[in-house]
């Protein structure tokens, strides 16, 4: 409305403009005077104005002639095509105009206008290399998913084309959700075009959403030929299509396959802990605890990590809680400052009823990264050492305040899983799991929780001030699930109540 009432004032502005200057040059004095083979002309001042413009037009109409004249003499001397040429040199001039405004109002965001534009210079420049892109690119913004797949499947037809309109399809199946189809023509794009980046990526991560394992190797070989991985990266993810493809063939029960695919994929990344796991438990199946032990050495070096531990225990799952503690030095001597040592001695310490020492073991961990594991580990010890019930109720309530420590979290959607994966089962992204710790979130009333373990002690006094504190037995601590039982194949492992 308001554009509107803009225009017509302008035009009335306009008007008055004219009127004006036409008023003022009839009043003017003075003209233009032309003498032609002795006849003087005289001219006022608005004829004067009228004569320049009608010179002007006459000039350009005659430049027209002659261009057309010589179009003409062309043709009549052979060239078939010069009258073809010069009637399309004005339909091309208005075809790449609108291409070109097309281009501007899909950048901008304009999808209609840009369609109308794209329809336009169609019609102009019969040139569908280069209007069908931007018909189908203006058609997706509009909303109109029909015309898009129809320019794209022309544009599957023209050898030119091919790869965009193949591209485009998957894409948009993509969006759809079917990723059969489009995993297919991923493949036919990487086929056409192998050192498309993007391509390439879409192409590895479908196979490994469908678990295409061998495929998906070598898409990664490929992209490495291409100069577009580097190649630590390469063996990195190597090593984790290696690790999921010995799975699946330890799920088909191919032991030995299992085991030399698992061994392969450690070799790879030997700082893949699943790999390493896999890797331990295949020597010690084939009966080489010195191969695993030394291999789990090698990653707990580089990254503690309970399922080390846990296959590390599987070595010699009948020794004692004693031999255990001893055996595990092997380990814990690696790096003795990392919380992961520390609760792990902790917990070798409280299956062998050493309490004190397992308190040393801990030490400030549970202030100054204090994890639920660790806070448990704490009340497994003051509940051994003889503390009140009050004092272990504590710690254990100060669980629901404290993180939750490390786990595996996609590093592109930060979902949290329960157990490695090669894809993320939120976002489906490859090799995007890493063992950390994940954000503390805000609680709905502050302070509440943080309150929980004063008012547990509080309860507690008030109702057992004249009661003796029990001392904990054996049997006391693994009724209350804070250990595990030392004869297990596992290092103990606590629970969160």
């Amino acid at each position: 409305m308001l554009w509107s009432l803009i225009k017509i004032i302008l035009f009335v502005v306009a008007i008055a403009a004219l009127a004006w200057g036409a008023g003022f040059l009839m009043e003017s004095t003075g003209g233009l005077q032309v003498t032609v083979m002795g006849t003087e002309y005289s001219f006022g001042p608005l004829q004067s104005v009228i004569a320049v413009i009608l010179l002007v037009i006459a000039v350009w109409l005659l430049l027209k002639v002659i261009t057309l004249l010589v179009a003409t003499w062309h043709f009549l001397n052979g060239d078939e095509t010069a009258m073809s040429r010069y009637f399309d040199r004005n339909r091309e001039r208005k075809g790449y105009e609108a291409l070109s405004q097309g281009l501007m109002a899909l950048a901008s965001g304009e999808g209609h206008v840009a369609l109308t534009k794209a329809a336009k210079a169609e019609k102009y420049l019969e040139k569908p290399e280069l209007t069908n892109l931007l018909i189908a690119q203006a058609a997706e913004m509009a909303g109109d998913r029909r015309l898009a797949e129809e320019s794209y499947r022309k544009m599957v037809e023209n050898d030119a084309t091919r790869f965009v309109g193949v591209r485009g399809i998957m894409k948009q199946k993509l969006a759809d959700g079917d990723t059969d189809t489009a995993l297919k023509l991923a493949q036919k794009a990487f086929a056409l075009k192998p050192k498309h980046e993007e391509t390439g990526d879409v192409l590895l991560k479908l196979q490994a959403e469908k678990e295409d394992w061998k495929g998906a190797r070598e898409t990664l070989n490929t992209k490495l030929k291409n100069g577009q991985l580097p190649r630590d990266v390469h063996k990195r993810r190597d090593a984790v299509l290696a690790l999921s493809e010995a799975k699946d063939v330890f799920a088909e029960g191919n032991s030995i396959e299992a085991r030399e695919a698992a061994i392969e994929a450690n070799r790879l990344s030997p700082d893949l802990i699943p790999a390493a796991v896999m890797a331990a438990h295949g020597f010690i199946d084939e009966g080489k605890p010195k191969y695993a032990t030394r291999l789990l050495k090698k990653a707990w070096a580089v990254h503690p990590h309970p399922d080390l531990a846990a296959a590390f225990a599987a070595i010699a799952p009948d020794e004692s809680p004693s031999e255990r503690l001893k055996r595990f030095t092997t380990l814990t001597k690696l790096q003795p400052d990392h919380p992961e040592t520390k609760m792990l001695l902790a917990e070798l310490n409280i299956a062998n009823e050493d309490f004190p020492q397992a308190r040393r073991s801990l030490g400030d961990l549970v202030e100054t990264d204090p994890t639920a594991r660790s806070v448990t580990l704490m009340a497994a010890i003051e509940r051994g050492e003889g503390a009140p019930d009050n004092v272990v109720k504590g710690w254990l309530a100060r669980v629901l305040t404290v993180s939750r420590g490390p786990q595996w979290i996609c590093e592109n959607c930060q979902h949290i899983h329960a157990a490695w994966a090669p894809t993320c089962e939120n976002c489906h992204s490859f090799d995007t799991l890493a063992w950390k710790t994940p954000p503390m979130t805000e609680v709905a009333m502050p302070g509440g929780l943080q309150m929980l373990p004063l008012i547990v002690g509080g309860l507690e006094d008030k109702s057992g001030a004249d009661a003796e504190p029990p001392v904990a037995t054996r049997s006391d601590i693994e009724d209350a699930e804070l250990i595990d039982d030392p004869d297990e194949d596992q290092p103990s492992d606590t629970k969160e109540p």
